[in-house]
């Protein structure tokens, strides 16, 4: 399978790319914990189809010490007992700041309320660039059907 445009060469793409890439590192290196950010981008990677986001960052998450089983549970978090409180609500802001379609409202008060329980205002900054990033990142992969799998760890930086 070949991707519909090689984004990464295209010389505009790149342009873009590289502002969402620094986007990215403000939010890397925030205060927002690291497994958090990747149990989000892997959620809203799963959410939104995206092979070649969720293969990247299933691969960091382990390479940074994740555990498999936290990763296989990750689309079944509900009923999983192996995330924090914390982690719970930045997954469910997760899924309702990528389903904003779905949800007349948007992300619920209970949802918002959860998460600003568990972070602080810098966090939060944090989580909700993750989310706007991780789905900017998500759309581009699943418009040119970036092919998924041959991903190295550590690969883009």
């Amino acid at each position: 399978m070949n991707a519909r445009i090689d984004f990464f060469a295209n010389p505009l793409a790149g342009k873009v790319l590289r502002h969402i890439n620094s986007a990215g590192k403000a939010v890397t290196d925030s205060g927002l914990p690291h497994a958090t950010q990747e149990l989000v981008k892997i959620r809203a990677s799963q959410i939104n189809g995206c092979g070649f986001c969720t293969d990247m960052h299933t691969k960091d998450a382990t390479a940074a010490g994740e555990t498999q089983q936290r990763l296989n549970l990750v689309a079944a978090w509900r009923e999983a007992t192996v995330f924090t409180d914390a982690e719970r609500a930045a997954l469910a802001l997760a899924e309702e700041g990528t389903r904003i379609a779905d949800a007349a409202g948007g992300v619920s008060d209970e949802v918002w309320a959860d998460a600003a329980k568990h972070y602080d205002e810098e966090q939060l900054a944090a989580l909700i660039s993750l989310i706007a990033i991780i789905n900017a990142y998500n759309r581009i992969n699943v418009i040119t059907q970036q092919p998924a799998g041959d991903y190295q760890p550590g690969q883009f930086g």
